[in-house]
C-alpha cells in the first residue's frame, strides 16, 4: 500500500514523512528566539552596559512576606530559577550584590550559597551603601543596575543605570523603573532580569546552550 502524504491522517502510525516534518517543526521552534515584549527591547540598552546587579531582598529576592520562628530569627523562601539565573550571570562576568534594610541569617547564606561579591545586610541608607561599593569597585552608575519593589529603594533606583522593579512593586516604583518584570518578586523576577541583561550583552543564547545537550 502506497505511503500516506505528509498531514493526511488514516494511519495507526505516522509515515517516515511526518516524522521528518515533525523533527523539522520541534528543531525551527527550538532555534527560534522567545517573542520579547516592547519594554524588554527598550531596555536593552541600558542593560548591555552592566556589570553589576544589585538586589533588595524582600519582595525582590523574596515574595515580600516574612515569617518569624522561634528563637528570634525569621524564614524567607527563595527561588531557584533565580538562583540559576545569578550563577549564569556571574559567569558571563556580571558581578551580583545585595543591598538590603533588614538583616537576616537566610540571607547570609543564600548569599554565600549563590557566592555574591556583595552583601550589605541593615542598611536603611541604601545610597551611601550604594556609593561605597562604587568605592571599592571603581565602577560608574552607567555600568550598575538595581532591583527594588518600594519607596526605600527609590533613591538607588534613580541613581543606576539600568533600575528595575518586580510585578509587585508598588506603582510608585514601577512607573520610574526602566524595567518591569512580568514576574512577581520570589517567582523569578530577577531571572528575568537576569537574562535580559544576559540577552543585551549577547550571552544568553551560549549561556544556554551549556545544558542544551
Amino acid at each position: 500500500m502506497a505511503e500516506q502524504e505528509c498531514g493526511v491522517a488514516g494511519g495507526t502510525y505516522p509515515t517516515d514523512c511526518e516524522l521528518t516534518e515533525a523533527l523539522r517543526n520541534r528543531a525551527m521552534t527550538r532555534n527560534r528566539p522567545p517573542e520579547r515584549s516592547a519594554a524588554w527591547l527598550a531596555a536593552l540598552p541600558r542593560a548591555r552596559q552592566v556589570q553589576l546587579l544589585l538586589l533588595d531582598v524582600d519582595g525582590v529576592l523574596t515574595d515580600g512576606a516574612i515569617v518569624y520562628v522561634s528563637g528570634g530569627g525569621e524564614a524567607k523562601s527563595f527561588n531557584t530559577q533565580d538562583g540559576l539565573g545569578i550563577r549564569l550571570l556571574q559567569d558571563s562576568g556580571v558581578a551580583v550584590g545585595i543591598i538590603t534594610a533588614r538583616s537576616s541569617e537566610a540571607v547570609e547564606r543564600r548569599a554565600r550559597d549563590l557566592n555574591l561579591a556583595h552583601v550589605l545586610q541593615g542598611q536603611q541608607d541604601k545610597l551611601t551603601a550604594y556609593e561605597s561599593i562604587l568605592k571599592a569597585t571603581g565602577l560608574r552608575p552607567p555600568q550598575t543596575a538595581y532591583m527594588g519593589d518600594d519607596l526605600m529603594d527609590l533613591p538607588l533606583l534613580n541613581r543606576v543605570g539600568f533600575a528595575a522593579a518586580p510585578a509587585n512593586a508598588v506603582a510608585e516604583i514601577r512607573q520610574r523603573v526602566h524595567y518591569t518584570t512580568e514576574r512577581a518578586g520570589g517567582r523569578g523576577a530577577v531571572r528575568e532580569v537576569c537574562d535580559l541583561i544576559l540577552e543585551a550583552q549577547g550571552n544568553l543564547a551560549r549561556m544556554q546552550a551549556r545544558f542544551d545537550r
